[in-house]
């Protein structure tokens, strides 16, 4: 998912300013928006109806692309570690496999740009460079 680094950045900066889990989770469901808005939303909004932390996050943890900001909250809220240092590594990490996903895929193009490229050019190399020497020994050899 795109916006998880954002989204996690942007949950660290609320916690950091001082903000509850809830109100930073519905703030950054409400600056995101799309599907992991509404994911977001749905979990403050459990949250603040007094639902249990690990069972809300887990249901959000369903989701693979969001599993690591389900675990990190999972375990922060279990070992009351603060929660904004899980959040960092979780947005670091999602940006490193983005960064590795869009590598991928550039490097993708760059091979498949090479099968049209041999299309073109090696009926030309046929026609210009292979025929004419095969036709100029062959007439060396037909002709005595």
């Amino acid at each position: 998912m795109a916006d998880l680094p954002f989204a996690v950045d942007l949950m660290v900066a609320c916690l950091q300013a001082g903000q509850p889990v809830t109100a930073a989770t519905a703030i950054t469901a409400s600056a995101i928006g799309g599907p992991l808005g509404r994911r977001l939303t749905w979990v403050s909004t459990q949250l603040r109806l007094g639902a249990d932390t690990e069972p809300t996050w887990s249901h959000l943890g369903r989701d693979p692309a969001v599993r690591q900001l389900s675990a990190a909250m999972i375990r922060a809220a279990r070992s009351g570690a603060p929660v904004a240092d899980a959040l960092i590594r979780v947005a670091d990490d999602a940006r490193a496999s983005a960064r590795a996903a869009s590598t991928a895929k550039a490097r993708r193009v760059g091979v498949m740009a090479v099968a049209p490229l041999g299309l073109c050019f090696l009926p030309a190399f046929v026609l210009l460079g292979i025929i004419p020497v095969i036709a100029g020994l062959a007439e060396s050899v037909v002709i005595p």
